[in-house]
């Protein structure tokens, strides 16, 4: 089992070719190492000081089990196709598989249609990859930004509150949040759950102009604008790591 850090995730690569993310977090209190694993994901708690090679060792120790308890969540991250110019695949989006092929043209751009979307290259193929990326990171973004503004104009009048920007772009494990400006940031991956799971994280932060904690009253507020949030919540741990690694194979390359 291979392993490497990033931020404050340890990322282990199994002998079976799945993924496993770990939430590595120290903690002053904690006495010896601990890992849970809820459908919030796998979290190891390590007391400070710890080295990095201990919390390693026993992430090693407790692999079999760790990959057993995240398959029956069903968040284990299996190795997807990559993306290849002029190979068909699919893909999730808006919460329906959709198919994604290919086409030449005099320029590139993306053509929605029933089935899904249409990658229009132009020949020769030189950096065809990248530009399909490119493609795909807009017109993900495009489909949010359509949804969230109609959205916007609905709750922004019980709110009597608004948010001062919306920036869209790929986030590392968060959905969501809102910073000390009111601005919104919003994960690209939701562009491939359902729209009602985009619209939970919306009305999220949204709420949290009103109340910048999670405390009691803020839920109370989540729950008036959206009474069914729960499940959508739910359905993004469940869902959420296969999400993320499918943004990650379509559009790995393009910057934030």
């Amino acid at each position: 089992m291979a392993q490497h850090l990033e931020g404050d995730w340890l990322e282990l690569a199994t002998a079976g070719g799945n993924t496993i993310r770990v939430l590595k977090a120290a903690h002053p209190r904690a006495r010896r190492l601990r890992l849970t694993v809820s459908a919030r994901g796998a979290r190891v708690t390590y007391p400070d000081g710890t080295h990095p090679a201990q919390v390693s060792a026993f992430l090693r120790h407790h692999a079999d089990w760790l990959e057993q308890k995240l398959d029956e969540l069903n968040l284990i991250v299996k190795p997807l196709p990559p993306l290849r110019v002029g190979h068909a695949t699919t893909l999730p989006l808006r919460g329906e598989v959709a198919a994604l092929d290919w086409a030449d043209g005099a320029y590139p751009k993306i053509e929605a249609h029933a089935a899904g979307i249409t990658l229009v290259i132009p020949r020769p193929h030189t950096r065809a990859l990248p530009v399909a990326r490119g493609l795909l990171a807009s017109h993900f973004e495009t489909l949010i930004r359509r949804d969230v503004s109609r959205w916007l104009a609905f709750y922004v009048p019980q709110l009597g509150l608004a948010p001062t920007a919306l920036k869209v772009r790929p986030m590392k494990s968060l959905w969501g949040s809102l910073d000390t400006r009111d601005r919104i940031n919003l994960d690209l991956a939701l562009a491939l759950a359902p729209p009602t799971a985009l619209r939970y994280v919306l009305v999220h932060e949204l709420c949290h102009l009103k109340v910048r904690s999670h405390a009691p009253r803020f839920w109370a507020q989540v729950g008036q604008l959206m009474p069914e949030w729960r499940e959508q919540r739910d359905w993004l741990r469940v869902n959420g790591a296969t999400l993320k690694a499918e943004l990650d194979r379509l559009i790995a390359d393009v910057a934030d």
